[in-house]
């Protein structure tokens, strides 16, 4: 099997159980910036220690973005045929983020103030899985809007969460939050 198809070459893409679209309708746009955010959590994995209970989280969240990105995937008529859980987010896989954020929230001081990124080199990685995440986010905002995801879709409220679980990771592995001095460096 080869990698190209050539079929995208006029500017559509085939979406999950059957149909094209523009490449950048709200679908494809929204799916796209999910996998970037797939990809960008995979980055802040690849610094992970071997065995390590980050670790093994991203991965988790990595497989719940193939979720996201599969209900994004599907056109509106066919949402019927996803299966909770597999290729529909949950209100469930939304909960179960929230003991996550409180346990690990435990684990560190909290800021008092606004956190400069880049402590250390897994924190800031992050960090900038939870900036993208944010955009998928707020391009499912407006896939929703658009009438792409339904207004009962769990998509958007899952990756609000999962960008708190972002921010509250980074600042779990700064190990010590330090605030963002005020000074201006020369």
């Amino acid at each position: 099997m080869k990698i190209y198809t050539r079929g995208g070459d006029d500017g559509t893409t085939a979406l999950l159980y059957g149909g094209r679209v523009s490449k950048d309708d709200a679908g494809p746009h929204a799916y796209g910036t999910t996998d970037e955010a797939v990809s960008a959590l995979g980055v802040a994995r690849a610094e992970a220690e071997a065995g390590s209970e980050i670790l093994e989280l991203l991965i988790r969240l990595q497989r719940d973005l193939f979720v996201v990105g599969a209900e994004l995937a599907t056109a509106p008529e066919n949402r019927s045929k996803l299966t909770d859980g597999t290729t529909r987010v949950t209100l469930e896989m939304v909960t179960q983020l929230e003991p996550i954020i409180d346990a690990i929230t435990e684990r560190f001081e909290q800021p008092s103030e606004f956190v400069l990124p880049g402590e250390n080199r897994i924190s800031a990685l992050l960090d900038v899985a939870r900036t993208v995440v944010r955009r998928a986010e707020r391009d499912c905002v407006g896939a929703t809007r658009l009438g792409w995801l339904e207004a009962e879709s769990q998509v958007v409220p899952y990756l609000n969460r999962l960008a708190d679980l972002c921010w509250t990771l980074a600042r779990w592995q700064e190990g010590v939050f330090r605030p963002a001095r005020r000074e201006i460096v020369d």
